[in-house]
Formats: C-alpha cells, structure tokens, sequence
C-alpha cells in the first residue's frame, strides 16, 4: 500500500507562522489586561454605590430580623465568595453572620424611636455555640427591656435556634413546617483503631500526659474511655441543665416541666399524632400555630400597612439596617482606643487568614496593637480549641508583652477557649468567660501515624542504612525506634510542666493544685470559674468594660476598635460590593466568577496543598506537640 510522502517544512512558511502566533499571543495579552483593567473599574463603581446604599428608617417601621449563616467572630472569607454567597439561594450554608455585627443591629433598635417592633426569623440562622448564643440572647433581652416588641416565626427551629426565638413576646410556629425538638446534647465520634490498624495496617502510637486528653483517642481505641465519657458528661450535663434554665425563664416555665416534656418527647410525639408544632404548643414552648402570611397580617394591622412591602407592612431587613449603621462615624476619642484582636479556629503555625489561629499573624495583630499609641487596652476574643504548642507560645509570649509594655490585656472566651485556646488567654489580666464557654483541657499530647505494616500488606518494606540511632527514624514506611518513643514521651511530658507551670505562674496557684485540675480535663465555664481558671463571668463587651476601666479610659471616651488581618487589593476593592444588592445579585449570576471563588482559584487550591503540607511535616515531625482539645457537642 502505498504512503503519502510527508510533506517538507517550508522556511518562510515557519517564520510567518511563528510571527502570527507571537502577534496573537500579544493581542490576547493585551485585551486581558484592558479586560481586568475594567473589571477593576467596574468593581470600584460598585463598590461606591454600595456603600452610599442607605434607606431612610420611617416612623413606625418594624425591623424584620432574620439573618442568615453561621455565627462567626470574624468573616474570614475572601471579598468575592462573600460577594456571590450573599445573594446565593442555593447554599444559605455558605455564609456568615458575624456576631458583632447582629448584637449591633439588635442594640441600634433597642435605641432607634423609629423602630416599632422587631419580627425575628431564626430559621437560617447557625448558631456556633452556647457562649456566642448567650450574646444574642443578651441583646434581645435589652431590646425588650426597651419597650420594643419583638414576635418570632418559625418555620421549624433547632434547638440552638429556639433558644434565641424564645426570647420573644410571641412565639410562633407553621403548623404545617419542620416543628420543634428539644433533643439535649451529644458527643459520638467514630473510633478508627480496628479498621486502620487491624485491617488496613497504620499503626498510631499516642503520646500524652492527662488521663482525660481524649482528642486522639480514635486513632488508638474502638470506643471512647471510661475517664472520657465521666468528663465530657460532667461538663455537658451543666451546659445543658443550663439550657433548660434558659428555656423556663424565658418562656416563663418551670425548669422540671421543660425537662419532663424533653425527657417524654417520645410519648408526647405519639399522643399527638405525630405533630411536633402541635406537641410544641402543648408545651407552651410557643405561643401559637400560624403561617407566615398570618403572622405578616397580624403585623400590618398592629404597626403600618404597605401594600408595596413584602409582606404588607412597613419594615426594613437587617441586611439594610446593618448598611445604614456601618456609616456612621465612629464613638469615643481616637487616642483612647480598646483594641479586639480576635482568635477564632485551630491554632496553627505561620500566618493564616481568616478560620484559623496563625502564630505568627495573630502575633502580628497583637503586636500592632503594643505599637499603637492610640491603643491604651486590648481584649483578645478567644474561641478556639488549641492546635500546635508553639504557635500557642508566640501568642501568649505577645499578650505578656502587651503587659509589660504598661498595656492591659483582658481575654473575654467565646463558645471554646480550651487546651491551646487556654494558654493564650492565660496570662490576661483578667478572663471573662460564659457560664457555657468550654474551657480547660489542659495538657498535651502527640499522635504518629506508622505504615509499614500497611506497605508489608502489598509487599514494599524500606531498608537501608544510617550514621547514628535517629537516623531516619522519623520515617513513617519504617517501624517506630523503641528510643524515638522514649525521647517523644519525654518531649510531651515536658511540655505538660510547661503548660501546668505556666498557668500557675499566671493563675497565682501551685502546680500541683493546677495538675489536679489539668491532665487534659474540659470544664464548663462555671466549672473553670470555681476551679480559679476563670475570673468573671461576663461577654465581650464585659471584657471591653474592664479594659477601659482598667486603662483608665472613661465611658464616654472610650473608642473599641478591631485589629484585623490586612486585605489585598482585590479585596480591598471587592469588599464594598458586600454592601450593595445589585452587584451581588450581578455576580451571584456569573459562573466565572462563581468557579473562581468555589473552587477555580489559585488561592483556594493553594490552601488545600498548605493542609497537605502540614499533615506531611506532622507526620514526619512528630516532636511536634499538641495542645488541642475535641470538646464539642454534634448539634446546637
């Protein structure tokens, strides 16, 4: 068969190719660069018309309260996913509220005379945790103290939810929605040690100090320990008999009656046909059964109709009433600052944006508020559950230096502030906490994964050689050397003495009298204040109190001030779009830029081999020590 002969290159043909392919790649270059040049442009526009977003409050207008997202100390996310997760239906899951900002908007409308009353709609609301739950009921409670009357409706809550609707004049419920149950708390994880050890051969050897430091206890057993299980229960008992308080006096209800219909849920369900609202209503924990086109009527004919409002009566969102807020001019002298520096996540070496502790960038906010002349206090918000040992060592090393730089340093502890959130708040002035906060947790513990005998299973084994003892033997496809073990017990159990050393020296206790409350064990923050770990009981504006005061800072003179993480450019452009309907609305609606905050930017997989990373070099480090605390519960 005969074959085409194949063709010969032509030279001048090649050259102007070549030339062509140059002049398209230059033409290309060139319009992105007009393109991004007017994205910015545009962006900055946007930017503008969203900050000057501002809706006039008319009299008698009822502030429709109904924030949506997870309850957060701080907005971590880049300016873009907020952007796009603001107006997106599709996964309410995705955004924030921060707390601050929702204590603002409710304390605004305690004292806003335009203000008539306040519809409260939890139902996509998050609630993180107890301690930050507490703040928003706080907030309510001085808004009804006000005079305001506040109506909630729900389609169906959790029982983090209806802790805060039941702070309402008026509960109610959709008689045909998801209901209410009150469930109490849970604390289940899954114990891996048969399944990864016995079956699949990846050994891990635990290296700890404190019977009650359970956070690695499913990587080495099939169920949890008997000195677990008595902790965890201890503290969560409180909490949750703290709950049921809650719950009674804001419905005014006996707390034993609350208790009995949660305990009798089931046979109560039962004799009500299965009709939760129906079983909430006998309980009295709500008012009364009614749609939200019921409730919207009701709410028109008690304040002012409006045919052309959603729902028919005058109000204005909280998305808006929080717009309006944000510009107005700071309170307070501006050389008489109490700074916020915030620490909420794991805490982890290096610098690390929003969700995480970094060692090194929150040092840098507390660093910058030593710095600043015009900062005279600072309170550190704590809610965190630890991480790595000597990140937690830098932060506090900067909170003794903020000290010693004649500066005060008050902790005000969020919903978790245990184990490596506890070493950094250790040597304030003074800790306020919440009856509720979990705290404690004091000890230390290492975790080495082994797979050699998971590569024997498919036939690799390592071999080779080495000049001394250590060697190589902190190779995880290798057996763990009988001495490596000694010397990493050793290394846990100094940075136990450390630890206990420390907050004694902070607390003005004894070692020994820390050591009987330490090894590992959560407390609630009740618990932690009989135990001399906490000073106060209070929330963060407490905690600012006590700062200024400290300082010597009068009230009216007082300005409070959040020290951040530094925004780039592009966030620094975007961020004002947060504040304007219609450019979320616009790039809500764009799948470019929706892939490049979910999942197409460089940043987002840049921080996905950062985790990979550090798993890594813990695995490969394992002197690395852990001051980390599993002390959650499943549900809120």
């Amino acid at each position: 068969m005969n074959q085409p002969a194949p063709r010969r290159s032509n030279p001048i043909f090649s050259f102007f190719k070549g030339v062509w392919d140059v002049a398209n790649f230059t033409r290309r270059l060139v319009l992105n660069i007009v393109f991004f040049v007017l994205l910015f442009f545009f962006v900055g526009f946007l930017s503008m018309s969203g900050r000057a977003a501002i809706t006039p409050v008319l009299d008698r207008t009822t502030l429709v309260l109904a924030p949506e997202g997870k309850v957060m100390e701080e907005d971590g996310r880049d300016a873009l996913t907020k952007l796009i997760a603001q107006n997106s239906e599709e996964d309410p899951g995705r955004k924030v509220v921060r707390l601050r900002d929702l204590v603002k908007v409710i304390d605004a409308a305690a004292k806003d005379s335009s203000i008539e009353r306040v519809l409260l709609d939890v139902d996509k609301l998050s609630p993180s945790g107890m301690a930050s739950t507490h703040e928003i009921v706080a907030a309510l409670q001085r808004l009804k103290a006000s005079g305001k009357q506040v109506i909630a409706f729900s389609e169906g809550m959790t029982q983090g939810q209806y802790l805060i609707a039941a702070q309402a004049n008026q509960v109610y419920l959709d008689p045909d929605g998801h209901g209410l149950l009150l469930e109490g708390l849970s604390s289940y994880r899954p114990y891996m040690r048969e399944g990864l050890q016995d079956k699949l051969g990846i050994d891990f050897k635990l290296f700890k100090v404190g019977e009650y430091k359970s956070a690695a206890e499913p990587y080495v057993r099939d169920n949890a320990s008997p000195e677990a299980k008595e902790a965890d229960l201890f503290w969560m008992n409180d909490l949750w008999q703290r709950y049921i308080g809650d719950i009674a006096s804001a419905r005014k209800l006996a707390p034993d009656v609350v208790k009995a219909g949660v305990d009798g849920i089931a046979q109560g369900v039962a004799n009500a046909q299965g009709d939760l609202a129906k079983y909430a209503l006998d309980q009295k924990l709500v008012d009364g059964l009614k749609t939200r086109a019921q409730v919207e009527d009701m709410l028109a004919k008690a304040g002012v109709a409006d045919k052309d409002a959603d729902g028919g009566f005058r109000q204005i969102d909280y998305d808006q009433y929080l717009r309006n807020l944000r510009t107005q001019l700071p309170s307070g002298d501006a050389n008489q600052q109490v700074a916020i520096v915030v620490a909420e996540g794991e805490i982890v070496p290096g610098k690390q944006g929003g969700g995480r502790v970094g060692g090194d960038s929150t040092s840098e906010l507390l660093r910058a508020a030593r710095l600043d002349d015009m900062v005279k206090a600072v309170v550190l918000r704590v809610d965190s559950p630890g991480g790595e040992v000597f990140a937690s060592e830098q932060i506090r090393r900067e909170v003794q230096a903020l000290k010693d730089a004649g500066k005060p340093v008050v902790v005000s502890m969020g919903d978790v502030a245990a184990s490596g959130g506890y070493w950094i708040s250790m040597n304030a002035d003074r800790i306020y906490a919440d009856p509720s906060t979990i705290t404690g947790s004091i000890g230390i513990f290492g975790l080495i994964p082994n797979a050699s005998r998971a590569l024997g299973k498919i036939g690799v084994h390592t071999d080779g050689v080495a000049t001394a003892p250590l060697a190589g033997a902190m190779d995880i496809t290798r057996p763990l050397d009988p001495g490596v073990a000694t010397i990493l017990q050793s290394v846990i159990e100094k940075g136990y003495r450390d630890f206990t050393g420390k907050v004694a020296q902070a607390r003005k206790q004894s070692v020994e009298q820390i050591d009987s409350i330490a090894r590992g064990r959560v407390w609630s923050g009740a618990q932690a204040k009989e135990r001399g770990l906490v000073d106060e009981f209070g929330g963060l504006q407490a905690a600012i109190n006590f700062a200024a005061d400290k300082a010597k800072i009068s009230k009216d003179h007082v300005r409070v001030r959040y020290i951040e993480r530094r925004t780039g450019t592009l966030d620094t452009l975007l961020s004002g779009n947060v504040e304007s309907r219609i450019a979320a609305s616009m790039l809500a609606r764009s799948s470019w830029l929706r892939g490049l905050a979910e999942g197409g930017a460089d940043a987002r997989v840049e921080h996905q081999l950062q985790d990979l990373r550090e798993q890594f070099i813990r695995a490969r480090s394992p002197v690395q020590a852990m001051a980390h605390c599993y002390c959650g519960f499943d549900s809120l």
